[in-house]
């Protein structure tokens, strides 16, 4: 079997990495090789615990990629032959031209003691897992969740409304402590905790307790949490073995190693999401950072640079926007935190404004605003926003991550048009982003 382009993986980098080749070369064949038979939306997998009714409406159909011209082919990759472009399943050999590893991550387990017992669950984005551990965690009553991350957060929020007696636990000081500065984290964790949600930052874990079976953790500081399952939230690694074994260069945090377009060290070889390396748009240092938006990203890029480069389909950096929501409260994060600008050795002056904030609904459906934005100090360019507000969060804080890959000074946000309506946003005299920016560009202009 021969194809142009085979992609190897088939969730959010490998959908996009297909589709936007078979759109940009539509005279090549594409195929997607994945092991798993079903893929899951990755940023709903915390919604499965409440919100969704069943874990099948958070399932990712192909029929819009087979809809584009785009083969499938549900079989284990066991190696790759680069020297012969050659992709080899458990059942077959199959030969490529372009070749895309899109193979994701997996779930982080820490060399905790009792790690191994029954009642101890991650978060993977593999669906038969989740589907199994679902029951279990159901039938707990109480639940410790370790890692505050966005995905800890988000499952902490989910089991607490299904009614469970939830512990968050986080070794830094902070909820969320990658994504916002402690003054927007606060605010956060008090809405947290409103809700009833039990929260230990600064807390490491000593060891899980039970006899084969959990029945609770023991913190370093001798605390004991009952707990009849443990989620563990603590990040995940990318999946390289197939790229290791192949011969790829890996990089830093042991992803594969990618320049802008997405290629790797051999030729013909493109790498997108979760396994592949990423930098920080400003300091351009790899990162540990995997968002299904990030893979989207790399998709795009990866799939229109197969056959040819082009200077404005770069992959420039990441800003790493972000955004999620818990009991009524949205919140968002785009670009670099104060904390992480200041030990990077920039000079920043910070902007914070508070609005009222209109969603689509009643007009009575009313929240406060909170933004804060992160500027270098003599150039006045945007490097980080943080959010948290009312369902506009989400589209606040994109619009802010475009403001800050197109290098807008605080100047070019108080000059920014809006468009506004009483029932949708918040009024153009008041709009936070130019409200936050306003004292900035103003000393600006006065040097």
């Amino acid at each position: 079997m021969k194809y142009d382009i085979v992609v190897v993986g088939g969730s959010a980098a490998g959908f996009v990495s297909a589709k936007t080749a078979k759109l940009s070369f539509p005279d090549k064949k594409v195929l997607i090789i994945r092991k798993e038979e079903v893929s899951m939306v990755p940023c709903g997998i915390p919604y499965i615990f409440s919100s969704l009714k069943s874990i099948d409406e958070n399932i990712m159909p192909i029929t819009p990629i087979e809809n584009v011209g785009v083969d499938f082919l549900i079989e284990e990759v066991t190696k790759i032959d680069v020297e012969a472009k050659n992709v080899i399943t458990t059942n077959q050999t199959v030969e490529y031209d372009k070749l895309v590893l899109a193979t994701g991550s997996t779930p982080f387990v820490p060399p905790i003691a009792g790690v191994d017992q029954d009642g101890v669950f991650t978060v993977p984005k593999n669906y038969e897992y989740l589907k199994s551990s679902l029951e279990s965690i159901k039938a707990a009553k109480n639940i410790v969740v370790i890692g505050a991350g966005f995905i800890g957060v988000e499952v902490s929020d989910e089991l607490r409304q299904a009614g469970k007696n939830v512990t968050l636990v986080e070794g830094l000081d902070r909820v969320l402590p990658l994504a916002f500065d402690s003054d927007i984290s606060g605010k956060v964790s008090d809405q947290l905790i409103k809700s009833g949600l039990n929260i230990k930052t600064g807390a490491k874990v000593k060891q899980i307790l039970g006899d084969g079976k959990v029945t609770g953790v023991e913190l370093e500081g001798g605390e004991i949490l009952d707990a009849e399952a443990v989620i563990l939230s603590i990040g995940y690694r990318p999946n390289t073995e197939l790229a290791q074994q192949a011969g790829l260069d890996i990089g830093k945090h042991k992803a594969i190693w990618t320049d802008e377009y997405q290629r790797t060290s051999v030729a013909d070889v493109f790498a997108a999401g979760d396994c592949a390396e990423h930098k920080d748009y400003f300091t351009r240092k790899s990162t540990r950072l995997m968002l299904a938006s990030t893979a989207a990203f790399d998709g795009r890029i990866a799939g229109m640079s197969l056959y040819g480069l082009k200077i404005v389909k770069k992959n420039q950096g990441t800003i790493s926007i972000f955004s999620s929501a818990i009991d009524g409260l949205a919140m968002g994060a785009a670009g670099i935190t104060e904390d992480t600008a200041k030990a990077e050795g920039f000079e920043v002056v910070v902007g914070t404004a508070t609005a009222v904030d209109r969603h689509p609904g009643k007009i009575e459906d009313t929240s406060t605003q909170n933004v804060k934005l992160i500027f270098s100090k003599n150039e006045g360019v945007l490097l980080g926003a943080q959010v948290v507000t009312g369902k506009s969060a989400g589209e606040l804080i994109n619009v802010l991550g475009i403001a800050i890959q197109q290098n807008m000074t605080a100047v070019d946000l108080v000059t920014m048009q809006v468009g506004t309506h009483p029932l949708l946003t918040a009024s153009p005299v008041v709009y936070p982003a130019i409200l936050a920016a306003k004292p900035i560009a103003r000393d600006l202009c006065n040097r």
